[in-house]
């Protein structure tokens, strides 16, 4: 969000997303415009610092691309691949990820893209179909799922937030 810009969200439809499903493309859109803002100039050294013990930034920065890619493929009803199961099992591991925080930053807006493009392709007639989530296959909907990636990616910004904002405050004393 810029000072001349509202939120995402009070900027009108996102082009070709079902009206049912705007909540969710604004929600993803907001937290690649926060996130590219507060990750500016972010030093790579303190990506996997952990202030006061929270969890690092590189780890929300994974996480946050992980779980759309995640939902949205429960979404489509298809298990997760070895490489997703991978991915989650490498989250929050530096030495084994790697990437500096601009990488990061891009791979998020990217999977936010992959998910723009689900979301257009999305018949609102299949918001309440089941789908199964997990290895122990738990019960929910098309819809709990989109809702689910929109909240918890929000959720994590706002953890982002906090990790990013004491690292700063930290650095300038």
């Amino acid at each position: 969000m810029t000072d001349t810009q509202p939120e995402v969200w009070l900027r009108g439809p996102v082009a070709d997303v079902p009206a049912l499903l705007q909540p969710v493309a604004h929600a993803l859109l907001q937290a690649v415009e926060e996130v590219e803002g507060l990750m500016q100039g972010f030093p790579d050294e303190q990506l996997w610092t952990r202030p006061g013990g929270v969890a690092a930034a590189g780890f929300h920065l994974q996480h946050l691309g992980g779980v759309v890619d995640r939902l949205f493929t429960y979404v489509r009803a298809e298990p997760l691949s070895s490489a997703q199961l991978e991915a989650l099992r490498r989250e929050g591991k530096p030495a084994e990820t790697g990437g500096s925080a601009s990488e990061l930053v891009a791979a998020f807006r990217q999977q936010v893209e992959r998910a723009l493009d689900q979301l257009r392709a999305t018949d609102p007639v299949t918001l309440t179909e089941p789908r199964p989530v997990g290895r122990k296959q738990l019960p929910s909907t098309v819809l709990g799922l989109l809702f689910h990636a929109a909240e918890h990616v929000q959720r994590h910004v706002g953890q982002l937030h906090v990790t990013v904002r004491v690292q700063r405050d930290h650095r300038e004393r």
